[in-house]
């Protein structure tokens, strides 16, 4: 099992100025202790949108790379999202799916299909051009730079355990002032 904070901190040390991060829950709360910048997206709402958020914005800068950071439970809610994304294929899109088996901010209750769902082979048979699971840190490491340069879609399943407890800023993550902060960055990186 790999913590998604060592996991995040990897993924980290690869971003480039114009990436486009779409983040979900527990994995944003994660992701924006680790490494807060203004274009991470985290105005999803709803547990499940991450992924079509992130289609959204790949249809909308194709140019940029653009990595979701989803997690199991998410993902099981808007299954759907995956053939759309395939369909449209964004040749930059890294689908990262932190799998723990359950809801983990909404009291870590088991998400349906434990340790039988293959979120990897149901990509695939979306119709995503690579996906792949990991469940130890260092071949994640060694394989993320391919993934990321990659023709997309593409997809890595990680299978974690927490790690450390960073803070859970849910007011920020639902505010105004995130959306407009991505969108005021989006703009002045346009170019």
């Amino acid at each position: 099992m790999i913590r998604r904070d060592f996991a995040l901190s990897a993924l980290r040390g690869l971003i480039k100025p114009r990436d486009l991060v779409v983040a979900v829950y527990q994995s944003c709360f994660d992701w924006l202790a680790l490494c807060p910048r203004d274009l991470n997206y985290v105005s999803t709402g709803a547990m499940g949108q991450a992924s079509s958020h992130a289609l959204g914005l790949a249809i909308g800068s194709p140019e940029r790379q653009v990595i979701v950071l989803d997690g199991d439970g998410s993902l099981l809610m808007n299954l759907g999202s995956l053939v759309t994304i395939a369909t449209v294929r964004p040749q930059h899109f890294l689908h990262l799916v932190f799998e723990n088996g359950v809801y983990e901010v909404n009291g870590a209750h088991p998400t349906p299909g434990t340790g039988h769902v293959d979120f990897a082979a149901m990509a695939i048979a979306a119709g995503y051009q690579k996906a792949v699971s990991f469940s130890e840190l260092e071949t994640f490491e060694a394989a993320l730079p391919a993934l990321l340069a990659a023709d997309g879609p593409v997809m890595a399943v990680l299978k974690i355990i927490p790690g450390e407890a960073y803070p859970r800023d849910y007011a920020y993550i639902h505010s105004a002032a995130a959306r407009e902060n991505f969108r005021a960055a989006l703009n002045r990186n346009d170019g």
